[in-house]
């Protein structure tokens, strides 16, 4: 049995949430840079280079990338063989500490009167069970411009794969401007209810634009990121042909009278930090 200390787990956190909000996720950077090379629209190529100048300056004065800092959205994988004391309230202190030092923007509320918690805490945190001996923490911290537009349908079955696609592709197209595109779509197909909006969620930490392991649903991550470029609406809203820069999809089975799906959109600012104990 391997043991994490718990000053240990807060610090790493509390690195990583402040590390998260200042760097852009592995491989977007080069999505956009590649994005304004292949944009035909001045306006485009100029909303393209604002945003990479932000995350140049971001990265070079430890500033956020955004205003929004999100709320934190943790994902664990615990392993069978290894000890954390406290693992719960060792990662809430880290993002407390993170976001205190970090200069996050304050902006987790209670949900009914409204008043704000001061900490950008609770986060949201999921926790999955893994063989081994080895601890993994992803960082996720979502901005509400882009996470209010994500959406939810128990489809029937009959729908098929027409109806998942233009669930997804209208769900893009009436969000506009509002999730800061260009996007990462997260879509999760299958479980219920509450599986399929996990599974948008956690389509969102594989890394930028890798595909799917089964050809099919790689297949289909391909072609509903060309409907949705199709659409036109741009970066920020602004035209042209990048409106996201990747469709990342996960499924699991589900009931045979159901056919859950959820899209979790992600804004242009992709924060993600993957911490390895």
């Amino acid at each position: 049995m391997r043991e994490i200390r718990r000053e240990d787990l807060v610090e790493a956190v509390a690195r990583g949430l402040a590390q998260a909000v200042r760097e852009l996720a592995p491989g977007v950077e080069e999505a956009l840079a590649r994005a304004r090379e292949e944009e035909t629209e001045p306006l485009a190529r100029t909303a393209l280079s604002v945003l990479l100048e932000n995350a140049r300056l971001a990265r070079e004065t430890g500033l956020p990338l955004c205003q929004d800092t999100g709320i934190p959205v943790v994902f664990v994988r615990l392993g069978e063989e290894v000890r954390v004391c406290d693992l719960y309230g060792a990662l809430e202190e880290g993002l407390r500490r993170g976001a205190r030092e970090g200069y996050l923007r304050a902006s987790v509320c209670e949900v009914l009167s409204r008043r704000n918690t001061g900490t950008n805490t609770p986060g949201v945190i999921h926790l999955e069970m893994i063989p081994g001996d080895r601890l993994e923490i992803f960082l996720l911290p979502k901005g509400c411009g882009s996470e209010n537009m994500s959406r939810l349908s128990m489809l029937p079955p009959a729908a098929g794969l027409s109806g998942l696609k233009r669930f997804v592709v209208e769900t893009v197209e009436r969000a506009g401007a509002n999730p800061c595109p260009p996007v990462v779509v997260g879509v999760g197909i299958g479980g219920d209810f509450e599986a399929a909006a996990y599974l948008a969620k956690k389509a969102l930490l594989r890394p930028l634009g890798n595909r799917h392991p089964q050809p099919e649903v790689a297949s289909l991550e391909e072609e509903w990121l060309a409907e949705i470029n199709a659409l036109g609406l741009g970066p920020l809203g602004l035209g042209g042909r990048t409106t996201a820069l990747a469709v990342h999809i996960e499924t699991q089975p589900s009931h045979i009278a159901s056919l859950p799906v959820a899209v979790n959109l992600q804004c242009h600012a992709h924060r993600l930090v993957h911490l390895r104990l």
